[in-house]
């Protein structure tokens, strides 16, 4: 029962964090300093923070989605535009 109590208590924590390439998760990533940094999360950062409307959810990043074709999403692509741009 303590285990089941401990993995609902981590999976609600998670569920709260940014999710990344969002444009929370870029600002949180620009305050954090560089060296705490994994090296994905340089690569995600650089991908989707740098250049301003790439970031996943950003008006920007909707509009190109809409316009790619569905058989060329991925599924995190379509769970993230079901969450940022749908709702």
């Amino acid at each position: 029962m303590k285990v089941l109590m401990v993995l609902a208590g981590v999976l609600l924590l998670s569920a709260c964090s940014a999710e990344p390439g969002s444009e929370k998760w870029c600002a949180a990533k620009k305050d954090q300093p560089k060296s705490e940094w994994t090296a994905s999360d340089l690569g995600t950062y650089t991908k989707n923070c740098l250049i301003d409307g790439t970031a996943v959810g950003s008006k920007d990043w909707c509009e190109g989605m809409s316009e790619t074709p569905k058989g060329e999403w991925t599924a995190d692509d379509t769970a993230s535009y079901a969450k940022h741009c749908v709702l």
